[in-house]
């Protein structure tokens, strides 16, 4: 029996939004309004698809881009936390569900080395095109109503644990880390003896301390623990491969 470790990414693995971070390889360091005011709510995606765009056409190389990128900084702890992972792979699986897109992950978890760690990425694709900007394109669609067009982190998550009891692997306990609004809607596929970990003064915790005051509280079965940084998180999980 294997342990899981389900991660978002920014403002969790990593101490930022790595969305907001590629704005820092502009020469001036940020958006014009005409781009920024084309938000949509609940389009993320498509949004970055115009940023992405802009930085393209103000002729902002990929090397450029990754450089920048490979500067965010990872949030405190989890370096070594991926590191202990890494470190017992024949014991622990890991998986990334985030909003993000596969070519930031990617060079971010390279640049530090940390790549290994992680199993599977679920994240929107991105590539680069003929005109060598970047095109980042949705992860899937589907019919929740709480979650982002473009992603619903429980359809993902449901999928995966599917998956992975077709090849005979079940997960003596799934631990799913977060901080955002769309890291809710996958805390209910969780059973009684799996532990959400949201992150401490950020939306999933509101979010998570909201559910308990409902009647319907029990729609969530995990276990709830708190984290600041990824020393609590790696404590939690040595406890649980040591009971």
């Amino acid at each position: 029996m294997k342990l899981l470790m389900v991660f978002d990414f920014d403002h969790t693995v990593v101490d930022d939004n790595s969305d907001t971070w590629v704005v820092r390889c502009l020469p001036d360091q940020k958006l014009p309004d005409s781009v920024k005011t084309s938000y949509r709510k609940g389009h993320w995606t498509e949004f970055m698809g115009k940023v992405m765009t802009y930085i393209g056409e103000q002729e902002v190389s990929p090397d450029r881009i990754r450089n920048v990128m490979e500067t965010i900084p990872f949030t405190a702890g989890m370096t070594d936390l991926l590191t202990f992972i890494l470190e017992n792979k024949s014991t622990v699986d890991c998986i990334v569900i985030s909003d993000s897109n596969t070519m930031f992950i990617d060079w971010i978890l390279h640049a530090a080395g940390l790549h290994r760690a992680v199993d599977h990425i679920f994240t929107n694709p991105a590539k680069f095109n003929e005109l060598g900007y970047m095109e980042v394109r949705c992860y899937h669609s589907h019919d929740c109503s709480r979650c982002p067009i473009n992603l619903c982190k429980k359809k993902v998550l449901e999928l995966y644990l599917s998956e992975k009891s077709d090849e005979g692997v079940e997960y003596e306990r799934v631990f799913y880390v977060g901080d955002g609004g769309n890291d809710l809607c996958p805390t209910s596929c969780l059973r009684g003896h799996d532990v959400v970990m949201p992150r401490k003064g950020y939306t999933l915790e509101r979010l998570l301390a909201k559910l308990d005051d409902q009647e319907d509280g029990a729609s969530l079965s995990a276990r709830v623990i708190v984290w600041s940084s990824g020393s609590e998180i790696l404590q939690e999980l040595k406890a649980s491969m040591q009971s």
